[in-house]
């Protein structure tokens, strides 16, 4: 009486840590570094824009998002990507932008491509959200493994026409999560040229934009398919103010894509979506329009990048992230290190594995590895990467 799509997912990654680590005592104090919760202080003023619109709460609010939030949401397109998006053809408000990943599949994936099952690629590790997007429209998601020898970024463009005459959609994430790797505007080329080649959409996840190191902004699918006159439909974009505000409790993101891809969101969203509350889109309205905060917490984030670079500078096989606020830090084996960080030292971390799928030959790409959120106070994150050093690499 259930259905058989979902009766093969694998236990989710928390859940799945819990289980490894709980029955144990920590070895020290806690310090929880597994979840990708920002912990920076997001604008002070929001409590003054809630306690004005509080009101708000009593009535049904816009579905697709206010049209001063879709236009706030436009205009920092065009400040960030130098790209004019139409904000009532092209920009819908989201729930932050896991609802908005999972329902593009719903809303834009065909039942068929070329007359059979259609293909969703992601990379491999990847944001859980994408494969059950695959699995809820039956499609077949099939994972590219995004490793260091290519720069942590999945090959598509290796893949045989066999598999892109079936693809439907292309799931990207850059700024990575988990690597921090970004991609180039030549990678963005690349890709934007096969999709036009081969006729899918690339789902562009790109909610670590802001978090980045140095002066220069990681580029972005907008941009660059509009360098390359690509056709509007072939690119849907999602950002979120959870990492970029520090907000994640505010579910506040946005999907922008060409008209009838977002036409054919909206449509979806009407019969199936939760509005954000009109209090909370107000105060998305004013966060998109301001980048002071940003800059700040960006800031903060480059501190933290500089201290694990050094506590971390004597292990050879050691990657500073260049963006996001991950570290990816290389082990024997993920569930191992984990257990013994946290037996040893009361540190958390996630298994690499748990961000993965086992290929064929039962291989995953995040074995070797442990995820690390540098999202803790700047003290307290860097007693607990010296301790997870001292106990993982001597």
């Amino acid at each position: 009486m259930f259905p058989e799509r979902f009766s093969n997912l694998p236990p989710y990654a928390f859940p799945r840590l819990r289980a490894l680590l709980d029955p144990h005592p920590a070895g020290g104090p806690v310090v929880h570094m597994t979840i990708g919760e920002p912990k920076h202080a997001f604008p002070a003023w929001i409590s003054d824009i809630l306690n004005r619109e509080i009101a708000g709460f009593g009535v049904y609010p816009p579905n697709e998002g206010t049209p001063e939030l879709r236009g706030a949401i436009s205009e920092w397109i065009k400040r960030r990507y130098g790209v004019a998006m139409d904000p009532e053809t092209q920009v819908m408000a989201a729930n932050g932008t896991r609802e908005a990943l999972y329902n593009v599949c719903m809303a834009l994936v065909p039942e068929k491509v070329k007359g059979q099952r259609p293909i969703i690629l992601m990379p491999n590790p990847f944001y859980q959200v994408y494969m059950i997007g695959a699995v809820s429209v039956a499609a077949e998601p099939m994972f590219v493994p995004a490793t260091r020898e290519d720069g942590y970024l999945p090959d598509y463009a290796s893949l045989p026409p066999a598999v892109l005459n079936r693809t439907a959609a292309v799931y990207i994430c850059s700024p990575a999560n988990p690597q921090g790797s970004v991609a180039s505007r030549a990678y963005w080329r690349t890709l934007i040229a096969l999709a036009e080649r081969y006729d899918f959409r690339i789902f562009a996840d790109e909610c670590y934009s802001e978090i980045y190191r140095g002066t220069e902004p990681p580029v972005g699918a907008l941009e660059v398919a509009a360098e390359m006159k690509a056709n509007p439909e072939r690119v849907v974009v999602f950002h979120s103010l959870s990492k970029r505000s520090n907000l994640p409790g505010l579910r506040a993101g946005f999907i922008a894509g060409g008209p009838k891809s977002i036409a054919a969101c909206k449509q979806l969203r009407a019969y199936s979506g939760a509005p954000i509350p009109l209090p909370l889109q107000r105060v998305a309205e004013a966060v998109w329009a301001d980048e002071a905060h940003v800059v700040e917490n960006r800031r903060l984030y480059g501190e933290k990048y500089a201290l694990a670079d050094e506590i971390f500078r004597e292990v050879n096989s050691y990657k500073g992230p260049d963006a996001g606020f991950f570290l990816w830090l290389p082990v024997e084996d993920g569930e191992t290190a984990a257990l013994k960080a946290w037996t040893e030292t009361g540190v958390r971390v996630l298994p690499g594995a748990y961000l993965s799928q086992d290929d064929d030959q039962g291989r995953n790409p995040g074995k070797g590895y442990v995820r690390v959120a540098m999202v803790a106070p700047k003290d307290e994150m860097q007693a607990g990467l010296i301790r997870l050093r001292d106990c993982l690499y001597r």
